[in-house]
């Protein structure tokens, strides 16, 4: 495949080969990271990379190692190492290294704790060119004599602050003593805590320091992340969680928690609530971990509640929320984590929960993402049961539109006689909600929590009393309805003051207003040809 079908990463000094595998695979333009830190190794340079989870980071090493070895020749020593903090990300780095690598023939061997010693060391015999590795049985196999590195001529450390963090300076540092002085080196973190510095002085030569910053969301775009919180007291965490979750209905969730016996907790209280939800922590042995993450991969579970440890290296694509339990002490921690969703130009929602007290915890990330995090209400009894309403909807909808009616419509046509066809079709929806799970009818609200004066949406006073009825119509979040909309349509063309309109809840598709039941159906009449941003309104009498 010619190298000019693929400019971008030509452009950066990378051999025909290796941008002929990367048109293979799909790739099109190199990323921030990758247009930063190619040219710099393939000069011979070492590089300091500064980047988030989700950047290409593994391409900007990987492509310029195997250039660097070049093409497979006979039984010569391990000429790349890759040190890496988990066993998941050695098996993912050590995937994408060999897809690169296919054009040179490359051996990658990687190599981690929880997998039989005796496997991994008839491998080494076998002989490698890159080894991807945990500092912990990297070491354990220098100490054994089984891992020469005498030949290394490349050397990564990808996502350094988590190997420290992990407590591998020890081993870290045993194990750049064994490997030759003069060889390249790149070091990758996503953040340039003081640790860091301090290594890549003792270990890096002259470095190139390549940074790419946190994505913005461009002015008038939708960010790729959706992030919103909710306020509430840690007895009421785990019902808020619970209702958030019926709510946005997830694909795919990570729930973070700050320690083991809290992720166990969780885990228990969620699956008690009927969720598909199974713990990740340290205090599970290997086997136990790569069950739970394969059920997961394959979206056998929905919901993997996890510590940030387990979770480091994760690299799952159709992760579609992630949810704090507890609000991030750190504000890098915060970006790691709300990383894992919204990959490869997927939408993500990103949700933090969060005690009156951790408030201060929130601006401090918004400081630093240079982000509003909006502060929501936790989502009513009214809205879990519009969601199963609307659910109920899209349904029949479904069924409409297969079609295979003919058979039911006798039924329809003998009780059309007796009954008004509004109250057969209600009757027949009320039906298929029965067969759904929702919003139990012993429900209640939960409790708000004083929020900070400029966190408040300003209420509008309520003067509404006496009987009241409920107009239905047909906007509203997917139509970027508001209650202020309403009010003023309600305001303008049915002449009722603002303070006698109830409570309005806005649905995804639909709206309920309270209004007074004397006043109900002068004020359809007066909505029902009303257009909001060239929608017409649709109003009808609620029926209850």
């Amino acid at each position: 495949m010619e190298a000019t079908q693929n400019d971008g990463f030509a452009s950066l000094g990378l051999d025909n080969a290796l941008v002929g595998a990367l048109n293979t695979l799909g790739y099109e333009e190199p990323t921030g990271i990758q247009r930063e830190a190619i040219p710099a190794l393939l000069s011979g340079r070492d590089v300091l990379g500064q980047a988030a989870t989700g950047t290409g980071k593994t391409a900007a090493f990987a492509l310029p190692l195997l250039q660097r070895i070049g093409r497979h020749e006979g039984d010569r020593p391990i000429r790349g190492l890759i040190l890496v903090p988990t066993r998941e990300l050695a098996m993912q780095v050590a995937e994408a290294v060999h897809r690169y690598g296919k054009p040179f023939e490359t051996r990658v061997l990687p190599i981690f704790g929880g997998q039989s010693i005796g496997l991994q060391l008839r491998s080494l015999r076998r002989g490698a060119d890159v080894v991807v590795a945990t500092p912990g049985r990297a070491l354990d196999f220098i100490n054994r004599g089984a891992l020469d590195l005498s030949g290394v001529e490349f050397l990564v450390l990808d996502e350094a602050d988590e190997m420290l963090d992990m407590g591998f300076a020890d081993e870290l540092d045993a194990i750049l003593a064994a490997l030759p002085e003069h060889r390249q080196t790149a070091l990758f973190s996503a953040t340039m805590a003081p640790r860091i510095r301090a290594l890549t002085k003792k270990h890096l030569h002259d470095p190139v320091q390549v940074t790419i910053p946190t994505e913005r969301t461009k002015p008038g775009t939708a960010p790729r992340i959706r992030e919103v919180s909710y306020i509430v007291a840690r007895p009421q965490k785990i019902a808020a969680l619970a209702r958030v979750l019926d709510i946005e209905d997830p694909a795919s969730a990570i729930v973070f928690c700050r320690t083991r016996t809290e992720v166990d907790e969780l885990a228990d209280m969620l699956v008690a609530r009927g969720y598909e939800a199974e713990p990740l922590h340290g205090g599970l042995s290997q086997e136990q971990r790569d069950r739970v993450l394969r059920r997961f991969r394959e979206s056998k579970v929905t919901i993997l509640v996890a510590t940030d440890v387990a979770a480091r290296g994760l690299d799952i694509e159709h992760v579609s929320h992630v949810v704090n339990y507890d609000v991030p002490s750190s504000p890098d921690v915060y970006v790691h984590r709300i990383g894992r969703t919204g990959r490869a130009g997927r939408e993500g929602v990103a949700v933090t929960f969060a005690e009156a007290r951790e408030q201060r915890l929130l601006r401090n990330i918004e400081h630093h993402t240079k982000r509003k995090i909006p502060v929501e209400s936790v989502p009513t009894v009214h809205d879990l049961r519009a969601k199963r309403l609307e659910a109920v909807r899209s349904s029949i909808e479904a069924a409409l539109a297969d079609g295979g009616l003919e058979r039911y419509r006798a039924i329809v046509d003998s009780l059309a006689t007796e009954y008004d066809v509004y109250d057969l079709a209600a009757a027949a929806a009320k039906l298929a909600d029965q067969t759904r799970d929702g919003a139990p009818e012993d429900e209640v609200d939960i409790p708000a929590v004083a929020q900070p004066r400029e966190s408040r949406a300003p209420k509008r006073e309520r003067t509404i009393g006496g009987d009241v009825s409920r107009i239905y119509v047909g906007l509203g979040r997917r139509d970027n309805l508001r209650p202020a909309d309403l009010v003023g349509a309600i305001a303008n063309e049915a002449s009722l003051n603002s303070r006698d309109i109830g409570a309005i809840d806005i649905a995804d598709r639909f709206s309920l207003i309270e209004v007074p039941s004397a006043q109900v159906e002068r004020i359809v009449k007066a909505l029902r040809h009303t257009e909001i941003r060239g929608k017409k309104l649709g109003a009808r009498r609620d029926r209850k």
